[in-house]
C-alpha cells in the first residue's frame, strides 16, 4: 500500500532555491530539517523535497496543478525571471498544461483544468473541502 510520496529537486545554492521556491509556493517551506534541505507538503501527503546538490538533468517535469494557468505564467515571467513559455490545449486533453525550468534546470509545470467544475470537483476530492473561489 502506498500513502505517501516525495519528489525531489536539487539546487546548486540551497539558499537562492529556497527562495525561488518559495516564491513559486506561495509560502516557505513546511519542513527543514537541516541545512541543505527543505520540504513543502504541497497536498496532503505529497512533499517537494528541495536538496543542495547537483540538479539531475532531462529529469521530469514535475507539473502542478493551478486555477488560473495565465496568471501563475505570468508571475513566473515577471517576478523570477522565468524564460517565457507556451501553454499546450488539446481538445482531446482536458487540461491546459505548460512546462518551464528553474535556473538550475529542473523541470517543471502547471496544469489547469478546462472545464471549472471538474477542476472544483478536484479540489474538493483532493482537499476534502469545497473550493469556496470557483
Amino acid at each position: 500500500m502506498i500513502y505517501e510520496m516525495t519528489v525531489q529537486v536539487r539546487v546548486s545554492n540551497i539558499e537562492e532555491g529556497q527562495r525561488w521556491y518559495e516564491v513559486l509556493l506561495n509560502r516557505g517551506p513546511d519542513f527543514v530539517p537541516h541545512h541543505g534541505f527543505a520540504e513543502w507538503e504541497l497536498l496532503p501527503g505529497c512533499w517537494l523535497q528541495l536538496a543542495e546538490g547537483e540538479p539531475t538533468v532531462g529529469s521530469g517535469p514535475i507539473r502542478l496543478g493551478v486555477k488560473n494557468i495565465e496568471i501563475e505564467r505570468d508571475k513566473l515571467i515577471n517576478i523570477l525571471d522565468v524564460e517565457p513559455f507556451e501553454i499546450f490545449n488539446r481538445e482531446e486533453v482536458p487540461v491546459k498544461w505548460a512546462t518551464f525550468q528553474d535556473p538550475w534546470g529542473n523541470r517543471l509545470g502547471f496544469f489547469e483544468y478546462r472545464d471549472k467544475k471538474e477542476m472544483a470537483n478536484r479540489i474538493e476530492e483532493v482537499l476534502g473541502q469545497p473550493d469556496r473561489l470557483v
